[in-house]
């Protein structure tokens, strides 16, 4: 329901806003992240406060139901983008929920990575107008992203959970993409088996790649609120990324892509399991902007 509230009001909430933020160590640009997400008003608009003469300002929330949000992100640390409902991602906007991990902004290079491999493959046409596969899609950002660059390819974005993959779906229908990206129920590569197998011109990954015992050492927002599901990657932090790596090559088109994100420090061994398995060439460990080496790519061999 849109909820109209008075500019002076909506000031002395950020006003408010921004003190408990202080005071409770959250990031106050978030104040202007939310009402950014939530109202009509302009990046500027919040910065400068020009709204404060408004008798009316439309927002997603009354008053109240920004205090209470608002609670919950300083005193029980749920990430503002829960409380927002969305994320940008892209040129996106990403509903999310707790049934989804949040979509990060180094994940983004995924998309720009798989263009650049694109255009060095042996198969680039094929590549540019194939079957794509998005594994764990989670809210389908990565899904999205594809569906969006490769406007010849079909997608199949594939998610164990249900409440995950209805989250997935609404977000191509909500960013049109809808008929680009088929969906499936189910683990890994398997749903594709009796149809697909060894059709894929890529393989596109960001699985759970935590391991077990450090998820309780992340932050509150992480470890209390997202998914476990779409964290933990076993003693390792590996069994996920392991996995791919042995089944992968069956799916894939011979010189098909396979790309994946993982943690600081998994590289060099992803890197050594890809390389010790006949079925891949052209590994390639990929920085992300922070130059924290994040993706490791490969070919299926010729």
């Amino acid at each position: 329901m849109a909820n109209s509230i008075a500019g002076e009001a909506l000031y002395q909430w950020k006003q408010w806003a921004i003190q408990r933020a202080q005071s409770n160590d959250v990031d106050v640009y978030e104040v202007e992240w939310l009402l950014q997400g939530l109202t009509p008003l302009t990046h500027l608009s919040i910065r400068l406060d020009s709204y404060r003469e408004q008798s009316n300002v439309w927002c997603e929330l009354s008053l109240a139901q920004l205090t209470e949000k608002w609670q919950q992100r300083v005193i029980n640390r749920v990430p503002v983008q829960y409380i927002a409902g969305k994320t940008p991602w892209r040129n996106f906007s990403i509903t999310v929920s707790p049934d989804v991990l949040i979509p990060r902004p180094e994940t983004e290079l995924m998309i720009d990575i798989a263009e650049g491999l694109i255009t060095q493959s042996p198969i680039a046409d094929q590549c540019d107008s194939g079957d794509w596969a998005d594994l764990g899609t989670g809210s389908g950002a990565i899904a999205l992203g594809l569906a969006y660059c490769f406007p010849k390819a079909t997608i199949h974005a594939i998610d164990i959970s249900p409440s995950t993959l209805d989250i997935a779906k609404r977000n191509a229908r909500q960013n049109h993409l809808a008929h680009r990206i088929i969906f499936y129920q189910g683990s890994w590569l398997s749903p594709l088996q009796a149809h697909i197998k060894g059709k894929l011109t890529g393989i596109v990954s960001n699985p759970p790649y935590i391991p077990s015992n450090v998820i309780a050492t992340l932050q509150p927002e992480v470890t209390n609120h997202e998914p476990h599901l779409a964290l933990d990657g076993g003693s390792d932090g590996l069994d996920c990324i392991k996995h791919l790596i042995e089944i992968s090559h069956h799916y894939l088109n011979s010189g098909g892509i396979w790309l994946t994100e993982l943690m600081a420090g998994q590289a060099e061994t992803v890197e050594d399991l890809l390389k010790q398995h006949d079925s891949y060439t052209h590994i390639n460990i990929h920085p992300d902007l922070s130059g924290i080496d994040r993706f490791v790519s490969a070919r299926k061999a010729l």
